[in-house]
């Protein structure tokens, strides 16, 4: 079925068996979907979880087009640090929510900062694992900007352990992912890690 804008209340459609499906969630957690204040809650639920994974709809590399050559011989580090943002794991479905920061060693050319943000919000917007998230964001930097290094780190928590499970609330996870220089040449990585606060 499909998912365009539709009717006066600008709302997308939600199909039957996706509401019937969170129904069925509802009464097995315990509780009567046909009570009043749930009984809206399947299409609510269903067009959230339409919002929380937009990122499928998208490629993010497209943000990555655009580049800019005027940079008056700047060759230092780019550097867009505490990008707040927010995912959900591909194993309970759980909030990830963090905050990155995501460097580049620009060759030739820069990009507008924001793409940045855009570039990991692009991958976020996924079921995820924090790692491969790490691991997406810099592999798209790399292979579009073509910088002579790339650093992402990302710390995040991660609701599927503090709310559920082991219950520790207050932990976060850090990954990180380095290419090119940063990778090859611990002055840089050094330099780098610093700037980002690690």
């Amino acid at each position: 079925m499909s998912c365009d804008i539709d009717g006066q209340d600008g709302k997308i459609p939600v199909p039957e068996d996706v509401q019937d499906a969170i129904r069925t969630l509802i009464r097995w957690s315990g509780d009567n979907p046909d009570r009043e204040g749930l009984v809206d809650t399947p299409a609510r639920v269903a067009r959230a979880w339409k919002e929380y994974c937009q990122g499928y709809d998208e490629d993010p590399s497209h943000h990555l087009s655009r580049v800019f050559e005027e940079v008056g011989g700047y060759d230092e580090i780019v550097l867009l640090k505490d990008i707040p943002f927010q995912s959900h794991c591909e194993h309970h479905m759980a909030p990830i929510i963090g905050k990155a920061a995501i460097a580049y060693l620009p060759n030739d050319h820069v990009v507008g900062i924001s793409k940045l943000a855009r570039v990991l919000h692009g991958y976020a917007r996924r079921l995820q694992i924090q790692e491969r998230l790490t691991a997406e964001v810099a592999e798209c930097i790399w292979k579009h900007l073509e910088p002579r290094g790339v650093a992402v780190v990302i710390e995040a928590s991660h609701a599927c352990m503090t709310a559920r499970g082991v219950r520790t609330p207050g932990v976060n996870m850090v990954t990180s992912r380095v290419m090119g220089l940063f990778r090859s040449d611990s002055k840089s990585r050094e330099e780098v890690l610093k700037l980002m606060g690690y």
